[in-house]
């Protein structure tokens, strides 16, 4: 049974993180991920690798390991004048929402020759800023066979992706059908998009709300689709 308003933190030791560390979140990435792929092939997960989740057959082997989706920017020091400006408890409640498992996924985590995993790069890329609607966009050009700040990364990881045939495959695997537009053909972006050279970050209070709403919005809807499936 998967509680969709669980709080990942609470079962997480202090000053842990729960990607890593929450007992819960990782079962429920097992539970929720281990199911038929888009070819009708089982893919099943197994707790055997402390902090990640395996899986080993004639598909391979794939090591995963959970990541955020949402983020409140609250300890990012150049967003810092902005989300001060907001009410404590409305930015609690996005926090605690965000630390529901709609707010997480899982990604390759063993590093190919030893260079920057998908959670990793995500997190450090300027023109990312661990946005997933942008890490989602660029997923989409890797199927497209277009360029995007993540390719490289994205591509080392290519045997993982390939389970899910195409974007759509992927999208609907991961319940993410909230994120995409026209037939998985277009983003359904958080922040105004026209291309990587802009700033992923939002500029203004107004913006952030706008933000922080879209953000809500997906990962309530998502944390619905994941209690309809149980």
């Amino acid at each position: 049974m998967i509680d969709t308003g669980f709080n990942v933190f609470t079962d997480t030791p202090a000053g842990k993180d729960p990607d890593s560390f929450s007992p819960t979140l990782r079962q429920y990435h097992r539970e929720l991920w281990s199911k038929e792929l888009p070819n009708g092939i089982p893919f099943t997960l197994d707790l055997d690798t402390p902090r990640l989740l395996h899986h080993s057959s004639e598909l391979g082997e794939f090591f995963l390991s959970s990541d955020a989706i949402g983020h409140t920017y609250r300890g990012v020091k150049k967003m810092s004048h902005i989300v001060q400006q907001l009410p404590s408890h409305e930015l609690d409640a996005f926090f605690n929402l965000c630390t529901t498992i709609g707010g997480f996924i899982v990604f390759p985590s063993k590093r190919v020759d030893g260079k920057m995993t998908i959670n990793g790069a995500r997190g450090t890329n300027q023109r990312i800023q661990d946005r997933f609607d942008l890490t989602l966009e660029c997923i989409r050009r890797f199927y497209a066979d277009l360029e995007s700040p993540l390719t490289a990364t994205i591509s080392r990881y290519s045997s993982f992706f390939e389970l899910f045939r195409d974007f759509d495959g992927y999208v609907k695997f991961f319940l993410l059908d909230d994120l995409v537009l026209d037939d998985c053909q277009e983003i359904n972006f958080w922040h105004p998009f026209s291309s990587f050279d802009e700033s992923p970050l939002p500029q203004s209070l107004r913006e952030y709300y706008e933000y922080k709403t879209k953000v809500e919005n997906f990962i309530t809807s998502r944390n619905d689709r994941i209690q309809h499936m149980y």
